[in-house]
């Protein structure tokens, strides 16, 4: 679990981000979702230690990330996965080097066991076959796959996606949510999700944050927030002509 308490971070005396307090939970996908600018980015830069909070709490486990040693830091940082928002495989790698990568750097592992893990994760996410090809040869939602395969590879606690369906169709986008939510599941991950994919939000939404100009207006599940009363949330969701009429239909 990642508990954040009235977390405030300010750039040049600008405020962005205004006493957020929130709790992800394991074995859950954890939704943050707001427009541009409403803070989203900087708030989960704050949760995974790329930023210091001005004020404020993130707490791992009860362990307070920005208390922690260097050597501490360096432990905790090993246990999270990173899915970014372009899938950031290394070009002149193979696939299955990608995914031995961070294998290569922070486990103690022999080479026969990391290759075998590897291949168990691109088996996981379905992309047996492709360990030899390199990532300007597999499709967009094949390199996102490849990503989850290697954010995966180290057996996190911890997974951050950062808009992981940008740049995917809508069907792919929807095997990139399962993928995220099945393997949550299965390795009771606690997961957190940047996302504006309204599409993400209903499909896979156990716990959402809506945030707007750097405050956390809501909070709720995807099945709550079709009923929500929050007029700037509502502005938010239902800005798209279905999702208008869903909720209409659900009056």
């Amino acid at each position: 679990m990642i508990e954040l308490k009235q977390i405030r971070k300010a750039f040049d005396g600008r405020e962005v981000l205004k006493g957020i307090d929130a709790v992800f939970e394991d074995g859950k996908t954890n939704l943050i979702i707001g427009q541009s600018g409403s803070g989203k980015t900087v708030l989960i830069k704050n949760v995974v230690g790329l930023y210091v909070p001005t004020s404020g709490q993130v707490l791992y486990d009860g362990r307070d990330i920005n208390a922690m040693t260097k050597k501490e830091k360096a432990l905790i940082h090993r246990e999270m996965g990173m899915i970014f928002q372009s899938a950031a495989l290394f070009d002149s790698m193979s696939v299955l080097e990608n995914v031995m990568f961070p294998l290569d750097m922070f486990s103690d592992m022999n080479t026969a066991d990391r290759i075998k893990r590897a291949k168990y994760c691109l088996s996981r996410v379905n992309l047996d076959g492709a360990e030899n090809k390199f990532p300007g040869e597999i499709s967009g939602g094949m390199q996102k796959r490849a990503a989850i395969a290697r954010a995966i590879a180290l057996n996190p606690k911890y997974l951050f996606c950062d808009e992981p369906n940008s740049g995917l169709d809508p069907k792919t986008s929807i095997v990139i949510d399962q993928l995220i939510h099945s393997i949550t599941k299965e390795y009771n991950m606690t997961t957190v999700v940047n996302t504006h994919d309204m599409n993400s939000v209903m499909g896979i939404g156990e716990k959402i944050i809506y945030l707007a100009n750097g405050v956390k207006e809501w909070e709720g599940t995807k099945d709550q927030i079709m009923s929500s009363t929050n007029e700037s949330l509502n502005s938010f969701i239902f800005a798209s002509d279905l999702f208008r009429k869903v909720k209409e239909a659900n009056r």
